[in-house]
């Protein structure tokens, strides 16, 4: 599926610019960023989260909701970590809808996180305080149609499709597997084999996002 069609070029200042205006003082509000492998949605994200501050806006990724590796073994998934199916959707969607119900007064909501040196999620590692007015949540299948996913959506303000030219993405996704520990080979095999796989799914979801975007 092409969504050449639909994409907005945005420069990161405008993105932050479009993300404030999501804010209410002592309400809470979510922004979603999605896209394929390698679109640079932690890259992103992490970027309007510190441009916003730390009184404005908190990073809560999708990723701290993979399946633990033995699970995944058990389940024979291990060799396609990443899909929709070998994340805790479940635990995800009532993440959401647990930060969103979140209001001033409330305690402290700990998300998790993944480490990605040891491929393994850390619980109760993110501090989400109730006075903090934007949560900002990434990954991949914040629009899929199926399983728990669209109970996270619904409680998502909107979510923003990141879509790069492809040769970009795939560069990034060779990089990234390279950095922590792949060989060259194995990279290749993971960027072009599973994450492909992965992102051919994902595109199918874009016209479901409130905006396209191409980071300029």
């Amino acid at each position: 599926m092409s969504i050449e069609r639909d994409v907005q070029d945005a420069t990161l200042d405008q993105l932050v610019e479009s993300a404030m205006a999501l804010v209410v003082p002592g309400q809470r509000r979510i922004l979603g960023l999605t896209g394929a492998p390698g679109a640079g949605k932690s890259t992103v994200a992490e970027q309007l989260v510190a441009a916003l501050g730390p009184d404005v806006a908190v990073l809560v990724p999708m990723d701290g909701f993979h399946l633990a590796n033995e699970v995944l073994i058990d389940l024979g998934r291990r060799d396609r970590k990443g899909a929709h199916d070998t994340f805790d959707d479940g635990g995800y969607a009532r993440l959401i809808e647990t930060l969103r119900a979140q209001r001033l007064g409330d305690p402290v909501v700990y998300a998790p996180r993944f480490r990605r040196e040891i491929e393994e999620s850390i619980n109760s590692s993110i501090p989400v305080p109730a006075t903090v007015p934007l949560v900002v949540t990434e990954g991949n299948y914040l629009l899929l149609e199926s399983d728990a996913w669209p109970v996270a959506r619904s409680r998502i303000d909107e979510v923003w499709f990141l879509a790069p030219d492809t040769d970009v993405r795939h560069e990034r996704l060779l990089r990234r597997h390279e950095a922590y520990g792949k060989s060259p080979e194995d990279a290749a095999y993971w960027a072009l084999g599973p994450d492909e796989r992965n992102a051919q799914l994902i595109e199918s979801t874009a016209s479901r996002a409130d905006r396209i975007v191409r980071l300029q």
